[in-house]
């Protein structure tokens, strides 16, 4: 019976992690989709996650109330399998009913939403954490927890590996949760028969026979369509970087991806403007880089001029391939569609272009921040010829300029000046930058009579009424020319997009951060020390993966795959360090935890300058690999060992050492989560977000130094 125990506890908690880790990812891509695709959204939304999670392990220690422990497990095991799926319908069919259609959404209401719609699965997944350390415990002791925490672990591996590299490929969203509704039920149905409860066995066959129903009924169609309710849906499908929609309305297309609008058909000003206010600034543009945006029309005004060739980058070949589908194939023999990251393509381009145009939206993720720095605009003009051209946009200011939206300008206004000799904008439906090491004009009505290019909208007629002497002063006036440059590791322009989207809504961000710093002082000062070591760990983990997943995007381009592989390395190293620890835990003491919390400060100090020596070298992708997968390995596996440790000494009973240590950690982890990807990497960079987590862990290493003498006997 034994035997046939753990072979249950291998099942059941397995089931678990690998349903949490898939349901994670997907509720995340849904709320990033539905509402807004930043790191402070991410963040958010992250937050709640562990933070629900942790306090419904902290509920946990109330467990050994529960008299039957394994029907109890069956019970929460059956929610777990069907939670997911209301949770995602909820999600995308109440957006628009709930909030008015088309409307901006702020972080309050997010907050709220995400914390809502999570509640319920979370709280009991975080219970079912703790639970399992009693219900399954032969020993009452804490190696139990170590064991729990490490098969947990094997479950988000298996996890993160399935919808990373095989169920992204084939399955939408519905169909993901429909297999993870499937494992947990057969997990629970093989703990009805060791059981031997007929009652839940047969409840147990008839649910997992109904469940088929989630796979036979599209409700990926269903609700999508309600959630662009008042459009015609023409076609949806999530493709390795995201969720894409198109849309038809009053006859035109539009083309979503995660929420956000790419691009409208018959959008002929903003493809003239972007096009043109560049190309004419060129005598002769024989060679032009496209990065982006190619499929709303720009490639048919660049092609008014006589080229030679057209690289057109887009990360996205879906992207490319509708917009063939419903628009129209590009044709020319000329273009050539290269499907890679556009700051990967530059590092790697031999030739040398006339004019390269980006077309990409405003830095509102760190993502896209990557396009906006020194060091790309260094790299592009190392590929442009002498008198080569580039063009970018942002948000207009021409006619008000609020504060966040002047510094939001004046900072890529300034970043551009570093480089390249001179800047103009343009002001218009966006502000249009156009730079260059050669001499530039404004006039480009002028210009496109002389070349003889046909246009609608960039002409003398349209821009004598928007190109006033009057307005370009006005906003040339506005920038500030004291701002800090944006840099990759320094993401200045994300931060003040950030700033500018928040002020959308009237809320009293200050008092929302202070009422949070005051919660979270009073959490902290609530722990022993050992639980405050778990929780600057669980802080620390989070943090240093977010960087670790940013600093990838920055020197090596956003490749999907490889976010895929650091998570999994992730979740592999934390099976390592605690399965090791668990081997180790009865010849381990106070001293090998001190030990663990200084190797994490030596490890968070000694990153930056590896990442910084990591965008300096030219190694291959197989290299720079290798390396972030070891990097993410190395913490991990300090990570997973600190825990079973902390359980030894901190072990009262099972419950009650389970809920505190997963309390702090998930809590940690939560906070971690928040404040790097939404505040301090915009605010401070990622190289001092580094050394504030090893300050951080230098005090939770100092404490429990200080207090090891009531540790020794453990």
């Amino acid at each position: 019976m034994p035997g046939k125990r753990e072979r249950l506890l291998f099942y059941s908690i397995t089931a678990l992690g690998i349903s949490s880790i898939i349901t994670q990812i997907i509720l995340i891509r849904e709320f990033l989709s539905v509402f807004y695709g930043n790191e402070l959204v991410f963040g958010v939304i992250l937050a709640n996650w562990l933070l629900l999670t942790g306090i419904g392990a902290y509920i946990g220690k109330f467990s050994d109330m529960v008299k039957n422990k394994v029907r109890f497990v069956i019970i929460c095991q059956m929610f777990v399998a069907f939670l997911p799926f209301f949770s995602v319908y909820l999600l995308r069919t109440l957006r628009n009913v709930v909030f008015s259609v088309g409307s901006l959404v702020g972080i309050v209401e997010i907050f709220i939403s995400s914390f809502v719609l999570l509640l319920p699965y979370c709280i009991i997944s975080g219970f079912l954490l703790t639970l399992f350390c009693t219900v399954f415990s032969l020993k009452q002791d804490a190696a139990s927890i170590g064991r729990v925490y490490f098969i947990d672990n094997i479950g988000d591996i298996l996890g993160g590996f399935l919808f990373s590299f095989v169920l992204i490929y084939f399955l939408n969203h519905f169909q993901m949760i429909f297999f993870i509704m499937f494992i947990n039920l057969l997990a629970s149905l093989l703990l009805s028969i060791f059981i031997k409860s007929k009652v839940f066995r047969n409840i147990l066959i008839f649910l997992i026979a109904f469940s088929f129903i989630f796979l036979i009924i599209d409700f990926n169609e269903i609700s999508t369509q309600i959630q662009y309710k008042g459009q015609e849906l023409v076609f949806q499908k999530d493709s390795l970087y995201g969720n894409l929609v198109v849309t038809r309305s009053a006859g035109q297309l539009n083309f979503f991806e995660n929420g956000v609008m790419l691009f409208s058909t018959d959008n002929v000003i903003e493809n003239e403007e972007l096009v043109h206010y560049a190309m004419v600034q060129h005598e002769n543009p024989r060679n032009v880089l496209l990065i982006s945006g190619g499929a709303a029309g720009t490639i048919n005004e660049i092609l008014k001029y006589d080229v030679e060739e057209v690289d057109y980058v887009e990360l996205d070949p879906l992207i490319v391939e509708i917009s063939d589908r419903y628009i129209g194939e590009v044709s020319d023999d000329r273009v050539n569609i290269i499907n890679m990251d556009a700051r990967l393509f530059v590092k790697k381009a031999e030739k040398k272009y006339d004019v390269v145009l980006i077309d990409l939206p405003d830095p509102g993720t760190i993502q896209i921040n990557r396009f906006y720095t020194i060091e790309f605009f260094y790299g592009l003009r190392k590929i442009l010829d002498e008198k080569g051209v580039i063009s970018l946009s942002l948000i207009s200011t021409s006619n008000y300029i609020n504060e966040e939206a002047r510094q939001l300008n004046s900072v890529l206004y300034n970043t551009l000046k570093d480089v390249f000799s001179n800047v103009i904008v343009f002001p218009g439906g966006r502000n249009f930058f156009i730079a260059s090491d050669s001499v530039l004009s404004y006039n480009v009505a002028g210009k496109v009579r002389e070349k003889n290019i046909s246009t609608e909208y960039v002409n003398e007629y349209y821009l004598n009424g928007t190109l006033t002497a009057g307005r370009i002063s006005y906003l040339l006036g506005s920038m500030d020319k004291d701002t800090d440059v944006n840099r990759d590791f320094n993401p200045v322009t994300y931060y003040h997009h950030l700033l500018y989207w928040l002020s959308y809504f009237k809320v009293n961000y200050i008092l929302f951060l202070f009422v949070v710093a005051i919660l979270m002082v009073f959490f902290v000062f609530r722990l022993k020390p050992v639980s405050f070591a778990v929780f600057t760990t669980g802080f620390g983990a989070s943090s240093l993966e977010v960087v670790l997943v940013i600093g990838f995007q920055i020197i090596y381009g956003y490749v999907y795959h490889m976010i895929g592989i650091i998570i999994t390395m992730f979740l592999l190293g934390l099976a390592i360090g605690s399965f090791y620890m668990n081997k180790r835990l009865k010849v381990k003491s106070v001293n090998s935890f001190i030990f663990v919390e200084f190797l994490i400060v030596v490890y968070s100090v000694l990153l930056p300058f590896v990442l910084i020596f990591l965008s300096k070298v030219e190694g291959g992708f197989l290299f720079t690999q290798i390396i972030f997968s070891l990097l993410t390995l190395i913490i991990a596996i300090l990570v997973g060992m600190e825990f079973p440790l902390a359980s030894k000494l901190q072990f009262k009973k099972i419950s009650s050492t389970a809920a505190a240590l997963y309390n702090a950690d998930l809590i940690g982890a939560a906070l971690g989560a928040l404040l790097v990807s939404a505040l301090l990497i915009p605010l401070i960079g990622i190289i001092n977000v580094c050394f504030f987590v090893a300050g951080l862990n230098l005090l939770s290493g100092f404490i429990i130094f200080f207090k090891r003498k009531n540790y020794i006997s453990a």
